[in-house]
């Protein structure tokens, strides 16, 4: 290159040259820079690609199924769902989605395959029985009970618990496909009630697929895992009544949980006309009343209950009196159950029976 001497600057011909092998240079550089970029928003999108997830049960959410819990999203040894409220328990990495009673899960729940992947994991000899009978000692590092673990790309992996022995259809190795039954629900490992244990993890650490991402200690941030045509059945529920009736006799939980209170319906004779709800993700303070009406509107019986001393997973409530003729009037028996949370109404079901001679 020739300079000036007085400027030290190139001369205009060296100048040219030099402006020539800049435009060169740089046109190779905008090139190179743009095909780097192109390469990692390609991975970045790839990395941040997510899941998408159907219902990992056969079910409808609300009427047939219900969520009893959701993940623990509470660090300490207090308990956060991701919203803020209490349907978890401490350390929960899953969600729960339960079943009514035994007499439902006899005719065969179907847990379905929430994605496409490939099977890594699975048992299913555990026998089905509460661990309230079993101990914990006998689940002992076998808490999932009969369980299915299925690894899908992008380094997500779910887990199937407390299946039915015997029921899963699926061994590792398996490749399946979105909705493709695995097995049914049961009531194996560390559990007291019929429902599936679903868990999710991504590179290794279970998260909430409700909430996916979300900042720590945050109410209802980062995104939702499921897919958006369930979008309105994953709805969050801060409460749900999942099991109401009439009986001839005064319900139990065990009566309840077994099916065997559809064995005991109103009759003209029966001993008691008694109405029941089973409520789930009540909360402290929470005040419940049922009443029940006669035929001609008297009232027969009215349960108000005090405010809850705190969160109850589950809570039943029931509401009646023993017959005192030689048959009950013949008629409509109506009850309401009404539950009332900071001066609001929460939870409200009218339901009816018809009794008395016919």
């Amino acid at each position: 290159m020739t300079a000036n001497a007085d400027t030290m600057h190139p001369t205009h011909s060296a100048h040219r040259r030099l402006f020539r092998f800049d435009a060169r240079g740089w046109s190779r550089l905008k090139c190179l820079a743009l095909l780097l970029l192109c390469l990692g928003t390609a991975i970045d999108a790839k990395a941040e690609e997510v899941i998408s997830l159907a219902l990992p049960i056969k079910c409808q959410p609300g009427l047939t199924c219900f969520f009893q819990n959701y993940v623990d999203n509470d660090t300490s040894n207090k308990v956060r769902d991701y919203r803020c409220g209490g349907r978890s328990y401490d350390g929960h990495d899953g969600t729960d989605i339960r079943i009514r009673n035994l007499e439902i899960q006899k005719q065969g729940v179907e847990v379905l395959a929430a994605a496409p992947g490939r099977v890594v994991g699975g048992r299913n000899d555990m026998e089905d029985v509460s661990v309230r009978i079993a101990g914990k000692a006998a689940i002992a590092g076998k808490e999932c009970g009969n369980g299915v673990l299925v690894e899908h790309e992008g380094g997500w992996r779910t887990q199937y618990c407390h299946m039915a022995k015997g029921s899963i259809r699926v061994k590792v190795g398996d490749q399946l496909t979105t909705g493709q039954p695995i097995g049914l629900v049961g009531l194996s490992g560390d559990t007291e009630f019929f429902h599936l244990h679903f868990t999710v993890r991504y590179r290794g650490k279970a998260v909430d697929p409700f909430a996916f991402g979300a900042p720590e200690n945050s109410c209802g941030g980062g995104r939702s895992l499921w897919a958006a045509s369930i979008a309105e059945q994953m709805q969050y529920r801060p409460g749900e009544i999942i099991d109401y009736g009439f009986a001839g006799i005064a319900p139990t939980m065990e009566l309840i949980e077994s099916g065997e209170i559809a064995r005991h319906p109103v009759a003209p004779a029966s001993a008691a006309l008694v109405a029941y709800v089973r409520t789930i993700g009540l909360q402290a303070g929470d005040q419940q009343t049922l009443s029940v009406q006669g035929p001609n509107g008297t009232a027969i019986s009215t349960n108000s209950l005090p405010a809850l001393d705190r969160d109850k997973a589950q809570y039943l409530v029931i509401a009646g009196k023993k017959r005192s003729e030689t048959a009950w009037p013949a008629g409509r028996y109506t009850a309401t159950y009404r539950v009332m949370r900071d001066g609001a109404e929460v939870l409200r079901k009218t339901f009816d029976v018809e009794a008395g001679p016919r």
